[in-house]
């Protein structure tokens, strides 16, 4: 009974890893759509998106989602996008 719940609770937490996955890829669409838009920011905003853009891929590559997804998300703040 232990394994079965064990091999369950294994299946559910890969299942959570790949939704967050997957979620990273629309982020940095939505932040790269925004930025092709050339959005009114100054030169100090601007490099902080790009910053937390890049940030956030690489955290995503490193399988680091939740805190990728987070880096991300300060990204779309500045750039004012859901």
């Amino acid at each position: 009974m232990r394994i079965k719940t064990s091999v369950v609770g294994l299946g559910l937490l890969l299942a959570a890893g790949n939704a967050f996955a997957f979620h990273c890829g629309d982020e940095m669409a939505k932040i790269d759509k925004a930025l092709a838009a050339d959005p009114a920011l100054s030169a100090e905003r601007l490099a902080e998106v790009k910053k937390f853009r890049s940030e956030g891929e690489l955290l995503h590559q490193l399988g680091r989602h939740e805190e990728a997804l987070d880096t991300l998300s300060r990204a779309t703040d500045i750039l004012k996008i859901k």
